[in-house]
C-alpha cells in the first residue's frame, strides 16, 4: 500500500502541474453548476428539493473529463521512456496500475466534494431525500472508477496519448450509449442481455435509491477485467 500510494500522490500532483486538474474542476463545475440551477431544466423549474438534475449533467460530463485524465497515465510513460524506470524499483504492476487508478479517482473525489454546497443548498430550501441524494454519489463514484479502470486499459494499448482517449470513448459509448439502444431495439433474453451491459440502467437504478447487488456485480465486474486487461498488457510489454 505505501508504493500505491507514492506512486498516487506523484500522479496527482502532476494533474495539478499540468493545470489539467483545475480546467478539469471548473469545467466539471461550471457545467453541473449551470445545469442544476440556472438552465431549463434546473431544480427551480422542476419545483422540488432534488439533485437528479445534477446527477443527469455529471453522468455525461464525467463520461467525457475521465478519458482525458487516463489517457496519459501509461501512454506517456511509454512514449517518454519512464516506464523501464518505474518497473526497475521494487514495485510490482499491479502497485503502478493501483497508483495511477487511485490517483484519478481522487481527483474525481475532489470534484464531487465541491459540490457538496449543492447538497447543503437544496436541504435548506426544501424537504430533500438525503437517502437518494448519498446513493446518487455513490452511482457517480462506481460509474468513476469503472471508466477509469476502461481508461487506464486504454492509455495502456497505446503509446500515443490521443489514441488513448479516443479507444478510452470507444469503449465508454459501448456501455454508456449504444447497448441502451440496442436494449430498446431487442426483446427477449437479448435485449435483457443487452440491457444488462447497459450502465445507464445500472447507474439510475443506485441513484434512484436503489443499491442491488446484481448493480455492484456489474461494476465491479467491468473494474475487475479492466485491470486484469492492464495488467496483461503490461506483463507482456515488460516481457
Amino acid at each position: 500500500m505505501k508504493y500505491i500510494w507514492i506512486i498516487s500522490k506523484r500522479e496527482l500532483q502532476s494533474f495539478f502541474d499540468s493545470l489539467m486538474a483545475y480546467i478539469m474542476l471548473f469545467v466539471f463545475l461550471g457545467f453541473s453548476g449551470f445545469f442544476t440551477w440556472i438552465s431549463g431544466n434546473d431544480i427551480f423549474m422542476v419545483g422540488q428539493a432534488s439533485l437528479q438534475s445534477f446527477f443527469g449533467i455529471a453522468y455525461w460530463t464525467l463520461f467525457f473529463f475521465i478519458p482525458a485524465l487516463t489517457m496519459p497515465l501509461f501512454a506517456e510513460e511509454f512514449r517518454s521512456g519512464t516506464i523501464e524506470l518505474l518497473l526497475t524499483k521494487p514495485v510490482s504492476l499491479w502497485q503502478v496500475i493501483g497508483g495511477k487508478f487511485l490517483s484519478t479517482f481522487l481527483l474525481i473525489m475532489i470534484a464531487l466534494v465541491c459540490t457538496l454546497p449543492y447538497y447543503i443548498t437544496v436541504a435548506s430550501i426544501g424537504k430533500i431525500d438525503h437517502g437518494a441524494v448519498w446513493s446518487g454519489y455513490f452511482g457517480l463514484m462506481l460509474m468513476s472508477a469503472t471508466y477509469i479502470c476502461i481508461g487506464i486499459f486504454a492509455s495502456s494499448i497505446s503509446k500515443n496519448q490521443i489514441i488513448g482517449f479516443l479507444l478510452a470513448l470507444l469503449f465508454g459509448i459501448f456501455f454508456h450509449i449504444i447497448f441502451g439502444i440496442l436494449a430498446s431495439s431487442f426483446t427477449g433474453t437479448i435485449g435483457g442481455l443487452f440491457d444488462f451491459l447497459s450502465l445507464s440502467t445500472h447507474y439510475d437504478s443506485i441513484t434512484r435509491g436503489v443499491i442491488d447487488s446484481k448493480d455492484l456485480l456489474y461494476f465491479g465486474s467491468i473494474i475487475f477485467l479492466s485491470l486484469v486487461g492492464t495488467e496483461s498488457i503490461l506483463s507482456r510489454r515488460n516481457s
